[in-house]
């Protein structure tokens, strides 16, 4: 009876949002009022006095509304970038340049929906490539929801390995294996769940041009050219570059060989499909279009700007010492109740402010107006303001099942199955990021809960850690607390139910997948 109450705030959250179609905020405020009327009926929740549970209570929120304050700083620079350059034309230069590389925009589209995303994953993490992709899918042409799902579903290969290999390193700090034996652990797992993704991302992108379809096999060559540096790395060098390097090295490779089939086709135009033939005609005329207007002559180094500097920042405070120190040196902290909610953000290492110097860093090399910064600084704020609401809500549900035992009630009888448990292993992983909105917050409640129940069972350790890991990964596909930032970022406040709809699906069949491979490794 326990463990259907403990599942009872994730399931008002689902009916709601995709049944009812319900906002994330009143979904949110929903599932909040059942999950702490649970904690403290049923779950060991506060000192069991009206006092306790007051301090109970008040310091979930209290703690919810911090963690939503620190999603804010992510959410508003990136939409502050996203607007900056619609008024500078750099969206429009960085379009005219990608229809330089290829004359199909379904082809072009795959370097931000795919690489693009799994490089800001690699650098950055905690939320930014799909704040940062899914607006600038839209700006392209693509619907909303759609953009969304398609970053969504794009950098889920790299979370494992996300912000220079944090979720990973989280596990390396918790349990007594090597490093890049972790790293090796999960690798498996998302290279054959990647071609779900890979495949979902094609069948988005190939809405861009429907009567050309998805653009399955360029989708192929971007998959290879992504997995096999990334393995490589994960296998011999550790989990802190997989991501990175393997998305760098995989857009390089796949934008040589796309200029290469494109200079061949020039030659021998007869090869080209009719509808091949008619999307080139329609790029070549947008990108004409492009040419002859004054605000696309931007150079493609200042129209990038932004992005080139947070990776810049990213590498040097991640991969540099000294930096890294430094960077790290300065923390804010708060706590209440003599310490018992209490967290803290490192304000030169956390990815929101140095999102912000992206966007003044990059205002200033496009020579921006004080008109451009302010405008989109103006609506930036207005649209995340909203979103707050919607955060705090769902990161107190989330917050009260981890403080009152329903998560861990949730996990443990999960692992009661038995010989079942490795099919399930990844689906804690999954519901770990759900509730946290983290995949390294699903790593540091769930790794040592992996391995000791491996030990109990007798089964291989290493590949459930690894499915916790990949389940993790996954499960930012389906988190509210994503939903709801990705949904802020394309102007889908309100709408968040229509993203879980379109992501549950694909969390669903590659968590099924990760599930049957740990019970086939352990």
């Amino acid at each position: 009876m326990d463990t259907l109450l403990a599942a009872l705030p994730i399931v008002v959250v689902l009916v709601l949002m995709i049944g009812l179609k319900w906002s994330a905020v009143w979904a949110g405020v929903s599932a909040a009022i059942v999950a702490i009327v649970i904690a403290l009926t049923t779950f060991s929740f506060g000192t069991g006095d009206a006092f306790g549970r007051f301090e109970g209570v008040s310091g979930v929120v209290v703690s919810a509304a911090w963690t939503a304050m620190t999603v804010m700083l992510i959410i508003g620079p990136a939409l502050g970038i996203h607007h900056l350059q619609q008024r500078t034309g750099a969206t429009s230069a960085i379009e005219a340049g990608l229809a330089r590389i290829t004359p199909d925009p379904r082809v072009a589209a795959l370097l931000i929906a795919w690489f693009f995303t799994l490089l800001i994953e690699g650098a950055a993490g905690f939320g930014t490539p799909v704040a940062l992709s899914a607006p600038f899918l839209v700006a392209a042409g693509f619907k909303p929801v759609t953009a969304v799902v398609a970053a969504m579903a794009g950098n889920v290969a790299a979370v494992p390995f996300g912000a220079v290999g944090t979720p990973t390193l989280a596990q390396d700090a918790i349990v007594d294996y090597a490093a890049v034996d972790l790293s090796w652990a999960v690798s498996p797992y998302m290279v054959v769940t990647g071609v779900v993704l890979a495949f979902t991302v094609a069948r988005l992108v190939g809405t861009l041009i429907p009567t050309a379809g998805p653009p399955w096999k360029w989708m192929a060559v971007a998959y290879v050219a992504f997995f096999a540096p990334y393995l490589l790395i994960a296998r011999f060098v550790g989990p802190e570059l997989p991501s990175l390097v393997g998305s760098i090295v995989g857009a390089g490779l796949f934008i040589v060989l796309v200029r290469a089939v494109v200079m061949r086709r020039a030659r021998a135009h007869a090869l080209l499909s009719p509808a091949e033939e008619e999307a080139e005609r329609e790029v070549e005329h947008a990108a004409d279009e492009a040419e002859a207007s004054e605000a696309h002559h931007m150079g493609m180094a200042a129209a990038t700007a932004p992005y080139a500097i947070l990776v810049v920042l990213v590498l040097l405070t991640r991969l540099v010492p000294p930096v890294k120190e430094a960077s790290q040196s300065w923390n804010v902290t708060w706590s209440l109740f003599d310490g018992s909610f209490g967290d803290g953000i490192q304000p030169l290492y956390h990815p929101g402010p140095l999102l912000l110097v992206a966007f003044l860093g990059g205002a200033l090399w496009q020579r921006a107006s004080r008109a451009e910064v302010g405008g989109a600084f103006t609506v930036a704020t207005r649209q995340v303001v909203p979103v707050f609401f919607a955060l705090v809500a769902m990161v107190t549900v989330a917050y009260t099942m981890s403080d009152s035992g329903m998560t861990t009630q949730l996990a443990v009888a999960a692992a009661g199955t038995g010989a079942v448990w490795p099919v399930l292993s990844p689906f804690v992983g999954a519901l770990g990021t759900f509730m946290t909105g983290s995949a390294t917050s699903s790593n540091i409640l769930f790794t040592d809960f992996q391995d000791l129940t491996a030990t109990e069972a007798s089964l291989s350790p290493l590949p459930l850690i690894g499915a916790q890991n990949a389940g993790a990964a996954i499960g930012n596909m389906i988190c509210p607390h994503n939903i709801i930032a990705a949904a802020a970022t394309v102007g889908l406040a309100g709408r968040e139910g229509e993203l879980l709809k379109g992501t549950l699906p694909v969390a669903m069949i590659t968590l099924v997948m990760t599930g049957g491979m740990a019970l086939l490794l352990a």
